[in-house]
């Protein structure tokens, strides 16, 4: 029986087919979601900041997007999957509340979408599809059955991707 498997915000889980990977509530926060079609096998990880080298606390690797996505890749290669299998979809980086002024130093939602391609980029990982941007948020659900990512929103119905 297939479970779905809930990933929280700063957290990171790992799964096989027939289950399903599901994370809620991505704001400016992004789901990267990275596969080994050939074996199912797969992650998602719920990251809340770009990187981890300009954190006070940068203890819980799974909160950022350089440390998490090599958390990521090394727990898959350890269970099995092939680094020229990897692939990646991500969801989420939206600008949730407006702010006077233009300083990017408050459009975390961009800075996250820019470090997370920026990282997968790093480590030769394509990036088939991408549901980023935008003031609203996302629930995404990972099928590791068939590579799909379901995004839900409020207000802009729901897509696969």
């Amino acid at each position: 029986m297939a479970k779905i498997i809930q990933v929280g915000m700063a957290d990171l889980k790992m799964t096989r087919a027939p289950d399903r990977l599901m994370t809620a509530g991505l704001g400016s926060c992004i789901g990267i979601c990275i596969y080994d079609r050939a074996i199912k096998l797969g992650s998602l990880a719920h990251i809340m900041l770009p990187s981890s080298l300009q954190a006070k606390n940068p203890e819980n690797m799974a909160k950022f997007a350089d440390s998490a996505i090599e958390v990521v890749i090394d727990m898959m290669l350890k269970n099995g999957a092939n680094r020229s299998r990897l692939q990646a979809k991500i969801a989420g980086g939206a600008q949730m509340f407006k702010f006077s002024g233009e300083s990017d130093i408050m459009k975390i939602g961009e800075r996250n979408a820019i470090a997370v391609e920026e990282n997968l980029q790093k480590h030769r990982i394509p990036l088939l599809a991408r549901d980023t941007g935008g003031n609203y948020g996302r629930t995404i659900t990972f099928d590791l059955e068939t590579g799909d990512l379901l995004v839900r929103t409020i207000g802009h119905g729901e897509r696969i991707i």
